[in-house]
């Protein structure tokens, strides 16, 4: 499918032949958009009757072998009006005591109980194969630890990484005075009670996942990377890494992860008000998985030029 882009691009080389060259001249908002497309990011634009917003699709630890041009994001960011980021969790000294004694609930297996309780045979046969590759004991870890270790130690998918486009754009907006919006803030309190309440069952798919993009091994890390610079978007969702981190919670609570969609597909529709341009980091799976972000804006009317994602 060709994407709405070069469509675009096509009608608008038709058109220098016939409008006056003065309207040739390219407004400072297609110029900003420019500028943030040269960083290589994945991204989509939404033209306003008073503006355009930029959605930047985000993925976490971007490989350093991955060539793409930051510095660009930095110089788009400069000249916008505004940016949208993500925002981290709140916790409060209280969270930390609460985590501190809720440890075990979150951090091990209830009850007792080993990961054989819980997984089908084969599940259980490919955990022991891993613990034996790796010399370490998962039986009493909870599955969401598991996933964890796997992913950041043993696949080691955020080793030699550069920045992440948030933190890029974060401090460019710093730098040059740029207002910096972003979602409400979750609670601690409430991720830690949701963290402690969860059933172990409900955090195998994590595990499942986790184990695929281990077995799969390091080679995934390099191609979400290109798959990402290249505006694959369907080759980035389906890298085993990508899924894996996807897959984890906040994602596998429904109720989480909608309000954290449904905060990102707010935000951007009330940038449509607003004059000049909108920057929004997003992250890509957010934007791009189905019913997501990029899904619920069409549906809201909006037209949506970039690569495809579905």
């Amino acid at each position: 499918m060709i994407s709405k882009s070069f469509a675009v691009a096509g009608l608008a080389a038709v058109s220098l032949f016939a409008v006056p060259a003065a309207s040739q001249v390219p407004s400072p908002q297609n110029e900003i958009v420019v500028t943030a497309q040269r960083s290589g990011a994945p991204m989509w634009t939404i033209d306003t009757p008073t503006g355009t917003i930029i959605l930047v699709g985000e993925i976490a630890a971007v490989p350093k072998a991955t060539p793409w041009q930051p510095e660009r994001l930095e110089e788009a960011t400069a000249e916008s009006s505004r940016v949208i980021l993500r925002a981290a969790p709140k916790f409060s000294p209280g969270d930390v005591f609460r985590m501190i004694f809720s440890g075990g609930k979150i951090t091990k297996l209830p009850d007792r109980t080993t990961a054989g309780d819980y997984l089908s045979a084969d599940q259980r046969e490919r955990l022991a194969a891993l613990q034996a590759e790796y010399d370490i004991d998962y039986d009493r870890r909870s599955f969401l630890m598991t996933s964890f270790d796997l992913l950041a130690r043993r696949l080691d998918f955020d080793d030699d990484t550069t920045k992440d486009a948030t933190e890029i754009v974060r401090k460019a907006a710093k730098r040059a005075d740029v207002p910096i919006t972003r979602p409400e803030r979750f609670r601690g309190e409430d991720l830690l009670d949701d963290l402690a309440e969860a059933e172990p069952a409900s955090h195998i798919p994590c595990l499942m996942a986790a184990m695929n993009a281990v077995e799969a091994g390091p080679e995934v890390i390099e191609a979400r990377g290109n798959a990402w610079r290249k505006f694959d978007v369907a080759g980035v969702m389906a890298n085993p890494l990508e899924i894996a981190l996807g897959t984890c919670w906040p994602w596998t609570d429904d109720d989480l992860g909608e309000e954290i969609r449904d905060q990102w597909t707010g935000m951007i529709a009330d940038a449509a008000a607003d004059t000049g341009v909108t920057l929004a980091v997003v992250p890509l799976r957010v934007l791009a998985e189905e019913g997501g972000v990029l899904d619920q804006l069409e549906t809201r009317g909006f037209e949506i030029f970039g690569p495809d994602w579905r």
